[in-house]
């Protein structure tokens, strides 16, 4: 990973050996592109297609939540501090997959001749202090929204609700830093090692960066087969094992928990409904606790297949954004979450995977993560919930504050607490 700086373009992918049946690698690393697009949400879907159909290779990069706006007539029209791009991929020239004791390069033509060499630099790299590796200046974080203003947003929210306009909504804040500057590399690994998810990334497209500990996969697809596996439904961990599996047991049958996962399961079976074989959409795990270093939470698995001849592209499209980050009605959700959030989403909310040469593909969901601007010098991490009939808008605000905890760590130092 430190060798890899060097580069412009650069994705790690990260599994922290979590145990999960759906996983083609333990860990891949991509970098040195030879080709790329960049490009805003106007027909990024189309030009997406266009470019896999002419590359016909492994393409790694990312899908911002602002994408919404080439699948529905939406708009993006709130402030955005980190100005990434909407659309980014890139065609890499190497790449090097992990999976249990074996260690493979893959390199295309013009630079296979370098991997010896760059296998010895690898494992003979040393960075100048490795006893400093996370180490990181504290940073004043500030919120994008108080309290007192979150608590009433999220009081409109349920206007929203209890008038019928949607059932539920994805609702989200942003805390951030300006003029500041951070080391990426050092604050990914702290932040893997505080949280150890199973879709953690670490991007670097030039100055921008993302840092993530997802724990959560968008979409997949293998071969004929395609799922999902949506999140929601949070608990924190306790300290003692007594404490943590009532902990467990609680959000396990938490009937506001379980509405909300419900919900977005059927959000979901509607979207993969569109491009699946008809009658192959199925439920395999519905409202499931799994357990991760920072919180417990409730995860359904969903399935289907699709035809051969149906373009990857579309697949993804046709569910995009991902339910779990919106709500529903999807369309009407998104409206409204546009209207009451005070930042652009950006790739906060998107989605962060690859594509193989044979059109099959994995994404996360881009959560528990910090975004850098190294230009601008801005730093932000957003958070959010689901918020339902039976929300309780503090309640709400003090599980966003469970998320934030280990990006507030990362970067405010240790010992800070939960309060704001």
């Amino acid at each position: 990973m430190s060798w890899s700086q060097q580069f412009e373009e650069v994705t790690w992918l990260d599994s922290n050996n979590y145990n999960r049946r759906y996983s083609s690698f333990d860990s891949i690393l991509a970098f040195d592109a030879l080709t790329s697009i960049q490009t805003d949400a106007f027909d990024a879907f189309d030009k997406l297609k266009e470019y896999q159909s002419v590359t016909h290779d492994w393409l790694f990069g990312y899908l911002t939540y602002d994408l919404k706006n080439d699948v529905e007539r939406l708009e993006s029209n709130n402030y955005d501090g980190l100005e990434f791009p909407d659309l980014y991929f890139f065609q890499p020239k190497k790449i090097i997959t992990i999976k249990g004791t074996k260690v493979e390069f893959h390199y295309l033509p013009m630079v296979d001749d370098e991997v010896e060499e760059d296998f010895n630099l690898i494992t003979n790299f040393t960075t100048d202090d490795p006893n400093r590796a996370n180490e990181q200046n504290a940073i004043k974080i500030k919120l994008r929204i108080h309290k007192d203003e979150y608590l009433h947003k999220v009081q409109k929210m349920l206007d929203h609700i209890h008038r019928g306009d949607i059932y539920e909504a994805n609702f989200c804040q942003e805390f951030y830093a300006e003029n500041t500057e951070l080391a990426p590399l050092k604050s990914y690994r702290h932040l893997n090692e505080i949280s150890k998810p199973p879709f953690a990334t670490f991007l670097k497209i030039r100055d921008k960066y993302l840092m993530s500990a997802s724990p959560e996969r968008y979409l997949r697809k293998e071969g004929l087969n395609i799922l999902s596996q949506p999140i929601k439904g949070t608990a924190k961990r306790a300290p003692f094992l007594k404490a943590d599996v009532q902990l467990v047991n609680s959000l396990r049958n938490n009937p506001k928990e379980r509405s909300e996962n419900i919900m977005i399961v059927d959000l979901v079976r509607n979207d993969l409904s569109r491009v699946a074989v008809k009658g192959s959409v199925k439920v395999e795990e519905l409202c499931k606790v799994y357990t991760f270093e920072q919180v417990h939470q409730l995860i359904s698995t969903v399935k289907a297949t699709v035809t051969d001849d149906m373009n990857p592209i579309d697949i993804i499209k046709a569910s995009f954004p991902m339910g779990s980050m919106t709500g529903a009605p999807k369309i009407s959700a998104m409206k409204i979450i546009e209207e009451l959030e005070e930042t652009k989403r950006g790739l906060y909310s998107g989605a962060v995977g690859y594509f193989t040469p044979v059109g099959d593909f994995d994404f996360n969901v881009v959560i528990r993560s910090i975004l850098y601007n190294a230009g601008k010098k801005y730093i932000s991490f957003s958070v959010g919930g689901a918020i339902t009939a039976e929300s309780i808008p503090e309640n709400e605000y003090e599980e966003c504050l469970i998320k934030a905890k280990a990006m507030r760590e990362v970067l405010e130092g240790k010992d800070k607490g939960e309060k704001v």
